[in-house]
């Protein structure tokens, strides 16, 4: 199972929202990249990052943040954040990006998200963020009325291959994540990548056994409720076999 660290990027700092909320943030450093660099020098082979700006406005906001970051650690790099078109992607495939994140737009253009899978492959991906269990949307400021269980077999029928999965009620309360949500994820025979509240081993052992491609780990690495380092060790930061 690959292990995914997380930066979110908001006004080019480090920070953790709490819930999907950007009025209850917490920054966690101003240097982005010593952030990054510390996940590698840790064992990291992949990052996750998301441009927070870009996912409530709609505009790419960190890029030049994030390229460097791509540039100077050599990590695996998967990135979303208000990326809506094809310009956008390109423009981050050729950063040196591993993967790009589509969101509200895979909701909002599902034939958009398609056509791109069918172009980019594995370099493309889909955020299924899910508040009462609908699709959230707009940096998760709107819900929508589509299941998110449903969208997500969607989204494989259309040629999506990674699918990144939040419980937006875990994200950042480190109570744990929504175990059964990817039980149940798990069977549509999509990648699922857990993101939300992951805050123990216990948790990391369970996704594994259900055969969870990777799970993404934010403010627990922040807080020190998980050590990276450990984590790795046990798990692999690896991006290739389980």
């Amino acid at each position: 199972m690959r292990i995914l660290p997380a930066i979110d990027l908001r006004d080019g700092k480090v920070v953790r929202l709490f819930q999907g909320d950007y009025d209850n943030m917490t920054v966690f450093g101003d240097r982005p990249l010593d952030t990054a660099l510390q996940f590698k020098n840790a064992g990291a082979e992949n990052l996750h990052l998301v441009d927070l700006d870009g996912a409530k406005d709609g505009e790419p906001r960190n890029f030049n943040i994030i390229s460097e970051i791509i540039k100077e650690s050599g990590l695996k790099v998967e990135v979303g954040g208000g990326i809506r078109t094809e310009e956008r992607i390109v423009k981050y495939l050729e950063a040196g990006a591993e993967r790009v994140i589509l969101g509200t737009i895979a909701v909002k253009n599902p034939d958009f998200a398609a056509e791109m899978a069918k172009k980019y492959g594995s370099h493309i991906a889909v955020g299924v963020d899910a508040r009462d269990g609908f699709v959230a949307v707009s940096g998760w400021l709107e819900t929508s009325s589509l299941p998110s269980f449903k969208f997500c077999r969607r989204l494989k029928d259309i040629g999506v291959q990674t699918v990144i999965y939040t419980d937006i009620a875990c994200d950042g309360a480190l109570k744990g994540t929504n175990l059964a949500a990817y039980e149940e994820l798990s069977k549509i025979g999509i990648n699922i990548i857990a993101s939300g509240g992951i805050s123990s081993i216990t948790e990391l052992d369970r996704l594994r056994e259900m055969g969870v491609w990777g799970a993404i780990l934010g403010k627990a690495l922040y807080t020190g409720e998980l050590d990276l380092k450990t984590v790795i060790n046990k798990f692999g930061g690896r991006t290739d076999g389980q």
